[in-house]
């Protein structure tokens, strides 16, 4: 074995090596490994570099999630690693969130060498190219390093695939290494000498022009309706449309994942749109429509905005495809959504524009707000134990600096009524909207931060179809979860359709008693209890500031929390 200075003992297997060093130097600093015997190079060469931090987590599908829940965080590529055959397959679900939620997953995957392929040897699967409908784009490395272009190539791919992960839209790639025998091998190898390949990417702007144009139309339009979807936290975009949203002729619309947060912004969109008569609609339809952010969450806004169209309706983001979700798509700026608002916002402050606007379009909105936070508040103070009245309890009660996760289904929705202004950070795996990992990600998210509380509110249902994500050696007294224990496939009750059907009950709904104290003494979770408004809030405070990992359950009567949801919606109408 040749000794080289400032070097490392690391895997034997050159492309291996170059990757993970290409890797580290292009900036990933977290990787999820499942083990396996094919991966035992790329396991040796992440465990033996020392710029990355890596965990072990054995369930190939809860590994991916965990890594989402990462990047989800620290907003950096995270890569996710496992061995040959079928282990792949299961990086599907978290690969198809991650290309929907624009998350920099490298999914790396140990392989036979080609020639074995569809041999009826062990684990000799058609890898390569398996995920190409859920990721950016597939590399895959060839069995061995004979020369220095087998070298340049493996260089140039590991760039090439670093790179795509973060360049905007960033997004998930799948690296696929074939690996021959022997596995375990190691070598001393020189550090830091592979090319590193610098990305020059250019920021995309407004022109002068054109931003004074846009500007211009925004504040000469007497309705304007700006709405933010899903997206991560930002103080330029919060502050830029802020001040936007300080003109009478403009109404920003947030939902709870959209991370920003104003007194002039309505962050009860279904709820107040509720409290607006029919024949008002149109005086509250915009004229010109802005979009950002991800898949909406709420329903009604889309029916809404597809109903009364704009005349104008602008998206502004970095997007793979043309997003038309509304059906009127005027615009589409490939701009970050804090680099295109910050621009109207200067150009608004730095014009007279606002001495010739005339509206009350941000009053009206403000006026329905009001009145349906009144029909709210009364209708939750006199409501039965239910979902709708947990939820009522529980938001206030979560402290200040929680990174909230909410899981698809009802835990997301019911979130949605409530103006939770202490809650800063809310997170939902709205890409695809499934509940698949679910648990994983939460997790996952919870390893990215040392000095804040994750806390994950779900349902009885997700939190089975995720156990994996409770079974890691990781959990620790900053990881709460709250199950929502309503019999499971509550959504169901009062999502138009499967509500109508005879089969509703034997074959939407789960119907059964979900364990979840069995489960939380199986993995390490300390468990609380609540099945009423009393109990939980005498359980909430002991909960939230107990010093271990923690499950509290929440047990609900799943037929009547349809009922009571049909009549909030009902009551907000007056």
């Amino acid at each position: 074995m040749n000794v080289y200075p400032n070097a490392q003992i690391t895997t034997d297997h050159e492309s291996c090596s170059m990757l993970v060093e290409v890797l580290a130097r292009q900036g990933v600093a977290h990787a999820v490994i499942s083990p396996g015997s094919r991966n035992a190079p790329l396991i040796v060469a992440f465990a033996r570099e020392k710029r990355i931090k890596c965990f072990v987590i054995v369930d190939e599908r809860s590994a991916a999630f965990a890594a989402l829940g990462i990047a989800q965080q620290t907003h950096k590529p995270v890569a996710v690693v496992c061995t040959s055959g079928s282990a792949v397959l299961n990086y599907a679900p978290a690969a198809a969130e991650a290309y929907y939620r624009h998350l920099p997953l490298i999914f790396i995957s140990a392989d036979r060498p080609a020639e074995w392929i569809d041999q009826n040897d062990s684990q000799t699967i058609r890898q390569f190219g398996s995920l190409a409908n859920v990721v950016k784009r597939s590399f895959n490395f060839p069995s061995s390093v004979n020369s220095d272009n087998d070298k340049w190539w493996i260089n140039r791919m590991a760039n090439d695939a670093a790179i795509s992960a973060v360049r905007s839209p960033m997004g998930p790639i799948h690296i696929n290494v074939q690996l021959g025998e022997p596995l375990c091998g190691v070598t001393n190898r020189p550090s830091d000498t592979t090319r590193i390949v610098c990305d020059c990417n250019i920021q995309r702007a407004l022109g002068d022009t054109d931003a004074n144009i846009y500007a211009h139309t925004i504040a000469s339009t007497k309705r304007v309706m700006i709405v933010a979807s899903m997206c991560d936290e930002n103080e330029r975009l919060n502050n830029a449309l802020s001040l936007i949203a300080s003109l009478p002729n403009v109404i920003v619309l947030s939902e709870t994942i959209a991370n920003i947060h104003n007194p002039n912004f309505i962050p009860t969109i279904d709820r107040t749109l509720s409290a607006i008569d029919a024949s008002e609609c149109i005086e509250f339809a915009p004229q010109l429509l802005i979009t950002f952010g991800g898949a909406p969450v709420t329903r009604m806004l889309k029916h809404f905005l597809r109903t009364y169209k704009a005349s104008q309706h602008w998206r502004i983001g970095i997007d793979d495809n043309l997003i038309d979700t509304i059906q009127n798509l005027s615009h589409s700026f490939p701009i970050e959504p804090a680099d295109f608002f910050t621009q109207i916002a200067e150009n608004l402050s730095n014009s007279n524009m606002a001495e010739y606007i005339c509206s009350d379009y941000a009053k009206l909105w403000k006026l329905a707000e009001a009145k349906a936070a009144m029909c709210h508040k009364s209708f939750i103070d006199n409501a039965p134990w239910c979902d709708l009245k947990a939820f009522s309890i529980i938001l206030p009660k979560i402290p200040k600096g929680t990174f909230l996760q909410l899981s698809n289904g009802t835990p997301i929705r019911y979130a949605q009524l409530f103006d939770s202004p202490n809650l800063l950070h809310s997170y939902c795996n709205r890409g695809v909207a499934g509940i698949d990992g679910t648990t994983s990600t939460a997790l996952g998210a919870s390893l990215a931060h040392n000095d804040a509380d994750t806390l994950l509110i779900t349902g009885d249902m997700s939190l089975s179809y995720d156990l994996s994500g409770l079974a890691s050696q990781y959990n620790s007294a900053r990881f709460k979860i709250i199950v929502m224990c309503n019999g499971g496939g509550g959504i169901f009750r009062f999502i138009n359709g499967p509500s109508s059907l005879p089969e509703l009950e034997q074959y939407f709904e789960v119907n059964r008693h979900t364990p979840v104290k069995e489960y939380a003494s199986a993995f390490g979770f300390d468990f609380f209890e609540a099945a009423s408004a009393d109990q939980l809030k005498s359980v909430l405070p002991e909960f939230f500031s107990h010093h271990r990992a923690s499950i509290l359950s929440v047990y609900t009567p799943n037929k009547l929390n349809a009922n009571i949801l049909k009549d909030y919606f009902v009551a907000l109408k007056g």
